[in-house]
């Protein structure tokens, strides 16, 4: 590893513990007071992220990354069997995943808002998605599942950015445990119910 990615690395992990120490409160983290903790000149930030935001912005991703890596099995695991229903599976870790932007809100709200303004492959949006299509396993193609997950992870992103007016808008108060694994509990059901609909539509358009 060179120097320019251990000090990298090195102002990554300042940060993140920061992010940790003030709750996601980014108000409270200025430049200088990451410089000083991690003993690297002020300019140390732009040149190795750009800007202070940038910088965040990354450790956010790493933090959830690893949050998310629970949720999912190991790639080589899968397959295995856990006595679960697709929807079961599904639902359980939708729900951890919900919890977790509300427990962490200031986190979350900067990790989505970031990634609708730069959608890229590696975003968190994306790798939850790929995370949550490991819990679909029965007899679904691979382009279904693909748009399940889809669906499912930009409804749970949309209604926690809504999450002060989902009473009004949605009939669930997401700040309640039980209505936000309600919510989570039809989204779900309501997705699945309907993939042999998409299925039986993909089938019908082949054949023309």
């Amino acid at each position: 590893m060179s120097d320019n990615e251990k000090s990298k690395n090195h102002i990554i992990e300042i940060t993140t513990e920061l992010l940790k120490e003030y709750n996601g409160d980014t108000t409270k983290i200025t430049s200088r007071l990451i410089a000083e903790r991690a003993n690297i000149g002020l300019g140390s930030i732009n040149y190795f992220f750009g800007s202070k935001e940038n910088l965040i912005t990354e450790c956010i991703q790493k933090i959830i990354n690893k949050i998310l890596v629970g949720f999912a099995p190991d790639i080589t695991d899968f397959t295995k069997a856990d006595g679960l229903s697709d929807k079961t599976r599904l639902i359980s870790w939708a729900s951890q995943t919900f919890d977790f932007l509300f427990e962490n809100q200031a986190i979350a709200n900067i990790s989505i808002l970031s990634d609708m303004q730069n959608y890229l492959i590696s975003s968190n949006s994306v790798y939850t998605q790929k995370g949550f299509a490991f819990a679909i396993r029965d007899n679904q193609n691979e382009e279904t599942k693909k748009l399940l997950v889809f669906i499912l992870v930009s409804a749970m992103q949309v209604a926690f950015l809504a999450k002060n007016i989902a009473k009004e808008l949605l009939g669930y108060d997401l700040y309640s445990k039980n209505e936000r694994d309600l919510f989570i509990f039809d989204i779900v059901t309501m997705l699945l119910h309907n993939t042999n609909n998409i299925d039986n539509k993909e089938n019908t358009t082949n054949e023309r």
